[in-house]
């Protein structure tokens, strides 16, 4: 039997995305993003559900992810779906489930270095360009 593991999200972040890095050197990101279920309950009032999502983004999508989202950012994140298990300094069994993010689409306006990206000049065209155009 086939199978398929892949996991589209869309939410904002919950907190700044943080990075470290392998003992490799590979930077490695984590951040967390809010979805929103909305639906209606029994009585037809509109409630909204929110589940929060650990994703985990690798390499130079992290250094990038790390220097324009922020808490509260709109992202799409597209990954696969990933188990991290691991053994306390007790010897407790952990296991948690996260996204790996294969793409991370930016979705509000970004920022750099806590500015506003300068929209782009509106480029003029000469008036003898437009004198022939009879419209």
């Amino acid at each position: 039997m086939s199978s398929m593991n892949s996991v589209f999200l869309m939410g904002n972040l919950v907190r700044d995305p943080e990075t470290r890095k392998t003992p490799a050197g590979v930077m490695v990101g984590d951040f967390s993003v809010a979805v929103s279920d909305p639906y209606k309950d029994k009585d037809g009032q509109a409630v909204n559900r929110t589940c929060f999502v650990d994703v985990v983004v690798w390499g130079r999508q992290a250094e990038t992810c790390v220097a324009y989202l922020h808490k509260g950012s709109p992202v799409l994140v597209e990954g696969k779906l990933q188990l991290d298990q691991w053994k306390t300094d007790q010897g407790e069994s952990r296991s948690r489930l996260r996204v790996r993010a294969l793409r991370v689409q930016f979705l509000g306006r970004v920022m750099d270095a806590g500015k506003p990206a300068s929209a782009p000049a509106a480029a003029s065209v000469p008036a003898e360009v437009n004198e022939g155009i009879p419209f």
